[in-house]
């Protein structure tokens, strides 16, 4: 098994519920491949532990199947004679037989699998819970799924276990520093450059960080995984989809199109769904917000400090923006073998999504952005994309990352990823993007530059930024 790297407020919140020596349960959920069963797997280590997984619920997978599976598990797990179980009443009363004084972690991994063709399983795993597992006396019960929305709906929402869950954990992709630390350990030794790079495209998704080969380059890698015929990458989405929405994969899919070009309101993204259901609209968004593959940015007013009514989406995952951005257009020529013999440079776009692949990573990096800036967390009002509309009154601007402060101030922060040296060109593009922005009265308007590759000594002597910050230092923090 590989080296297991961060979690450590994760692995912290599980080890305190545990030592409580009572019966407990606790929620993981998360994207898919971010590490949600390996997490309560590290955190088993030299604990008794059970671990059940449900069955992807392809065709031909019956609510038996799925039972003699868990029992061919539990035999497996307690070396006792394979049982076969009429129903999951049955099944799970097995499972409690055979836990005793001595305390137990219990793991059902991918649980929307294991109930999927009952309708019944959440009404018997909860009667199970309040029965027959609260006789006993030391254990912690997790449950995990990719389907997020299910867990959200059945478990986290439901009635069912009001008041009866003890801990959730939103497993989040690796921070920029401990997927650094995880290429490290997998003997990876290119320069911060092409981590950025690497990171830009699979963001801190410990599946994907497997996959990288520590003996190839960025590029290679990249090319590797997302231009070759049948590369991991290439086909992934479509993985993620038919796991995630089955069926119902079409219309989340022109969701993800229509914010591929950027930030858009519920209305925008109401239009080009061509639905005139906003209630629905918002529905799915709320799905695809839970599954970590968008985000809701809530923009507000400087002035009145206030949120605004207006909200923008914008696809937050890196691997899911990169595949609409750079692989999908390109589909038809990467199974062709096209890029076969290419270098990645020569992919038309592929550097100009590169620099803005690397802009999303930062923004799921907030806490090391606030502490790069110098600014508290309790200090911070608001912070995120900003987007100042166009009015009579107002001229249109778009600031990479914003963050007005409980202190009157408000940074105007631009991202550039660029492996050529920053000149003075870099301050009169800021100038005019902070003329175009409406500062409230009383307030000073301060700009940040983060940049990696180097920024020419013309850029320093004006003394123009407040920060110059080159995010290879981020690494460290």
């Amino acid at each position: 098994m590989k080296k297991f790297i961060g979690r450590t407020a994760e692995l912290q919140s599980l080890t305190d519920l545990f030592e409580q020596k009572s019966v407990s349960l606790a929620v993981i959920k998360g994207r898919r491949r971010v590490g949600k069963s390996r997490l309560v797997v590290e955190f088993a280590k030299e604990k008794r532990f059970l671990s059940f997984t449900g069955l992807a619920p392809v065709e031909g997978v019956t609510v038996q199947t799925q039972l003699n599976h868990f029992g061919q598990q539990l035999a497996l797990q307690l070396n006792i004679p394979v049982l076969t179980f009429i129903d999951w009443t049955n099944a799970l009363a097995s499972l409690a037989h055979y836990i005793d004084d001595r305390g137990t972690v219990i793991l059902f991994d991918e649980i929307s699998w294991m109930g999927a063709k009952d309708p019944a399983f959440v009404s018997k795993l909860k009667a199970w819970w309040d029965t027959i597992m609260q006789q006993k006396t030391h254990v912690l019960l997790v449950f995990c799924s990719s389907v997020s929305t299910w867990i959200e709906k059945n478990i986290l929402n439901s009635t069912a276990f009001f008041g009866r869950i003890s801990l959730t954990i939103t497993l989040e992709p690796l921070s920029i520093p401990n997927s650094v630390r995880f290429l490290k350990a997998m003997g990876y030794k290119g320069s911060t450059f092409e981590i950025y790079k690497i990171l830009s495209v699979i963001g801190g998704i410990p599946w994907y960080l497997e996959h990288i080969k520590p003996n190839m380059t960025a590029d290679a890698n990249i090319k590797n995984l997302c231009f070759k015929k049948d590369g991991l990458l290439v086909l992934e989405f479509e993985r993620i989809f038919h796991d995630l929405f089955k069926k119902r994969s079409h219309d989340y899919k022109i969701i993800l199109g229509t914010l591929n070009t950027g930030m858009k309101t519920l209305a925008e993204i109401q239009v080009n769904l061509g639905s005139d259901n906003s209630s629905v609209v918002r529905k799915k968004l709320t799905d695809l917000i839970t599954c970590n593959f968008v985000s809701k940015n809530y923009q507000w007013s400087p002035k009145t400090e206030t949120i605004s009514k207006r909200s923008l989406y914008r696809i937050c995952d890196p691997y899911m923006r990169f595949y609409l951005k750079s692989i999908e257009p390109n589909r038809l020529r990467i199974d062709q073998g096209t890029y076969e013999n290419l270098e990645l440079a020569q992919i038309p776009g592929i550097d100009s999504h590169i620099g803005l692949q690397v802009e999303q990573l930062l923004l799921q990096n907030r806490t090391l952005l606030l502490k790069a800036i110098g600014v508290p967390a309790g200090e911070c009002l608001f912070d995120g994309p900003y987007i100042q509309t166009k009015t009579n009154r107002t001229k249109g601007c778009q600031v990479d990352y914003m963050l007005q402060t409980r202190t009157k101030n408000i940074f105007v922060c631009e991202f550039k990823f660029k492996r050529s040296e920053l000149g003075p060109e870099i301050i009169t593009e800021m100038q005019d993007k902070m003329a175009r922005l409406s500062v409230p009265r009383g307030y000073a308007a301060i700009p940040v530059l983060f940049h990696i590759g180097g920024v020419s000594e013309s850029v320093y002597d004006k003394q123009f930024f407040y920060r110059i910050i080159d995010i290879a230092d981020l690494v460290e923090m």
